[in-house]
């Protein structure tokens, strides 16, 4: 049976009755307040936003506090100290991992998101146990939400022995995507490092996303060596470069050369919106077709307090740290944080190509939605109601932040 959506303003314009069947949005009528729809499940828009739903596309899911105790940051600075630091914590936690990651990945559905890539993390100090938590909880909430699983070397490749072979084992155990990091100061051995990132990538016929912290020319370096990879084995549109800020700090001649490369080459990148001063330049990563999508990255967890599953929140932070005021630029964050997104976890799904592109709520498209109140986009950015009402495969999955 069809479900209408009655009476809802897509991306904030008219008043509208939208149909989804098998998944997918059927059709978007002038809403009739005189036309009733017998044959079919009748969602009462009240008037409120319709919008694609979220796409995280950077979360740590077995890297959560949330639903647990609030506790004193104890981390140190630099990412050997901060992993350090979560060795020495994580187990210890009032609730297992597997309760914390199912947790988390429930509060985000509840919250709009339906579209999921999380990163698990893989070494020789947890060795598959977390990793086994994500799938767990991807296992639970397959009906609620679709979850690509990153194996991810947060230790490094290089650094302790056993670590590739640990990330091969959760590649044949169903891992999605192949993970990197720091190739140059982590591991300090940037060729060896992406040999094994790209082999097994090319092994398993699965795509790549590599943290990148490195600074100025080194992080270009680096970014570099990752793009002669991706053109020499054909991997084009299969390589996301997460955070990559210092990147953006050096000069326009950098970013300019970087930008053409990563549309050349269809490479994305995922921000979580830091503060500070390297920011992306999400008009012209736009205006050049580059993929850009958000997420939420550690939950209040043993690196960092912030952090709450909302990804409506976090388009707010990214508004907020880019400096966006016009409606329009606001927009386009939210635009960043569900369908550009979704065009990183999907190739098919069209790029964002300016920063008025509102893409996602047309005939065809898939029905990942979420209806939220506003008198405009901006201001459910600014005002981020609770009542939402999340739709995942054209079915209601959670409402009033409350999973069904």
């Amino acid at each position: 049976m069809p479900t209408v959506l009655r009476q809802v303003r897509p991306w904030g314009g008219d008043v509208s009755d939208v149909t989804l069947t098998d998944g997918q949005i059927e059709s978007v009528v002038p809403h009739d307040p005189a036309v009733r729809r017998e044959a079919a499940t009748v969602v009462e828009g009240r008037g409120r936003l319709l919008l694609p739903s979220f796409s995280d596309v950077h979360v740590h899911l077995d890297s959560t506090r949330l639903g647990l105790p609030f506790r004193e940051h104890t981390g140190s600075p630099g990412v050997w100290a901060m992993m350090m630091n979560d060795r020495k914590n994580w187990r210890n936690a009032e609730a297992s991992i597997t309760e914390r990651t199912h947790t988390t990945l429930r509060m985000m559905i509840e919250r709009g998101t339906t579209r999921v890539r999380g990163f698990a993390q893989v070494d020789l100090d947890c060795g598959l146990e977390r990793f086994e938590a994500v799938q767990a909880a991807r296992e639970t909430y397959r009906d609620q939400a679709d979850v690509k699983i990153i194996a991810f070397p947060q230790a490094g490749l290089l650094l302790e022995d056993g670590t590739a072979a640990l990330m091969e084992e959760a590649l044949r155990n169903g891992a999605d995507v192949m993970g990197g990091i720091d190739p140059c100061t982590l591991d300090r051995d940037p060729v060896r490092h992406l040999d094994i990132v790209f082999s097994l990538a090319e092994k398993y016929q699965v795509p790549i996303d590599i943290h990148l912290h490195e600074p100025g020319e080194l992080g270009h370096f680096s970014a570099e060596l990752i793009a002669e990879r991706t053109r020499a084995l054909g991997m084009q549109g299969q390589v996301t470069i997460s955070h990559g800020y210092p990147l953006w700090g050096v000069s326009e001649a950098h970013t300019r050369r970087l930008i053409e490369t990563w549309a050349e080459l269809d490479i994305s990148t995922a921000t979580i919106a830091p503060g500070g001063r390297f920011q992306l330049p999400l008009a012209e990563l736009a205006a050049a077709g580059v993929r850009v999508g958000l997420g939420e990255d550690g939950q209040r967890d043993y690196w960092s307090p912030y952090g709450n599953a909302d990804m409506l929140d976090r388009t707010w932070q990214l508004s907020f740290v880019s400096g966006f005021r016009p409606d329009a630029l606001i927009e386009h964050a939210l635009a960043v944080a569900t369908v550009g997104g979704a065009s990183i976890l999907d190739r098919d799904v069209p790029r964002l190509r300016s920063t008025t592109d509102r893409p996602g709520l047309e005939v065809g498209d898939p029905a990942e939605l979420l209806l939220v109140p506003g008198d405009t986009v901006s201001a459910a950015v600014m005002d981020r109601s609770a009542d939402r009402t999340v739709i995942h495969r054209g079915a209601i999955v959670a409402d009033q932040l409350q999973l069904i």
